[in-house]
């Protein structure tokens, strides 16, 4: 009887083990693209990326465009939703590298701490301003989320940028971009829903 206990519970695991496998090879791949707009055909955006590499997008019916303008710290307030893309220090604080804030119609977007693929050993904080206080450095913000908070140090270098809801007249040749999330199709296309376009020379990381 002992024998027949262990098989099922043998044959339970792998089929636990089977259908985990399974949902974890449906799940789709997503990658981050970075580069500039080369060319606008309809719901298909040629681009070139950081890396050289050619680029074919394909846009969605219901398309989120989101535009990127420089900022200043002055449009931090206390009470803004922003997203801090930074390097974890001993202290415990985290040195900025970038800073976006996100309209009110995106408050929520992300929040949270993790890691970021922005830059090597990275973080990404997405919360609410707090208090703001003068650093040695530079401005210190507090930065809280749902399970704490974050301390962020902004050195005068530091890009600030602020988020705003474009439409597709946006997306055009010479513009720079950011795809959070593309899904890479088997003919070397990329499916995407998102899209951050600069504005007026920004940057988008």
């Amino acid at each position: 009887m002992g024998k027949n206990i262990r098989s099922t519970a043998g044959a339970s695991a792998f089929a636990l083990l089977f259908v985990a496998s399974v949902a974890t090879a449906q799940a789709p791949q997503t990658v981050r693209l970075r580069g500039v707009i080369e060319k606008v055909d309809g719901r298909i955006v040629m681009a070139k990326s950081d890396k050289g590499e050619q680029l074919e997008l394909n846009l969605a019916d219901k398309m989120l465009v989101v535009e990127v303008v420089k900022a200043s710290m002055a449009d931090i307030k206390q009470g803004s939703f922003i997203g801090s893309g930074a390097m974890p220090q001993a202290d415990g604080s985290q040195k900025a590298i970038e800073v976006h804030i996100f309209p009110e119609s995106m408050r929520g977007t992300g929040e949270g701490f993790r890691p970021w693929d922005g830059a090597p050993n990275s973080t990404m904080t997405n919360g609410t301003v707090g208090a703001t206080v003068t650093g040695v450095e530079g401005p210190i913000i507090l930065v809280k989320y749902k399970d704490g908070e974050k301390k962020i140090v902004v050195t005068p270098d530091v890009p600030i940028v602020r988020y705003e809801i474009g439409d597709m007249s946006a997306v055009k040749p010479g513009v720079a971009f950011t795809v959070i999330r593309a899904t890479k199709k088997p003919d070397g296309s990329f499916d995407i829903d998102r899209i951050n376009v600069g504005r007026d020379g920004a940057v988008p990381r």
